[in-house]
């Protein structure tokens, strides 16, 4: 069956072992809630750990582990280091996570895309925090 279509290709090994490291990474909700709240714009420390409900020290240990992943990168200003999500296919892959999971659980058909606050786009819905 697959023969027949003419563009498929399976992704190779190294491409789903990334993949995969990066949904692992993923499983984790105060992982989603700083990672959301790093795609409203870049945030420190403190400010990641008071907005998710977590302590600064695990926090920064999330956001360790994110950065290795190359989901989030770190900007230096003097002593504070302020994060964001690295690129927007971290923005994209989150919000059709968070998407998928709002629509599973209202039993929505509809499927536009969800953007976080701020974002701009095509048709977009906002999905609650």
């Amino acid at each position: 069956m697959h023969t027949s279509l003419p563009d498929f290709r399976m992704p190779h090994d190294e491409q789903v072992q990334l993949a995969a490291e990066g949904f692992r990474l993923l499983a984790d909700p105060t992982r989603i809630k700083i990672l959301w709240a790093l795609m409203q714009g870049e945030s420190s420390v403190a400010c990641l750990a008071e907005l998710v409900g977590a302590a600064p020290t695990a926090v920064s240990q999330h956001l360790a582990k994110l950065r290795l992943a190359g989901l989030v990168r770190g900007r230096r200003e003097g002593t504070f280091v302020y994060y964001s999500a690295a690129d927007v296919h971290v923005q994209r892959l989150l919000a059709e996570a968070l998407f998928h999971a709002d629509h599973h659980d209202s039993g929505t058909t509809a499927h536009a895309p969800v953007r976080p606050t701020g974002q701009t786009g095509d048709a977009h819905v906002q999905h609650r925090p």
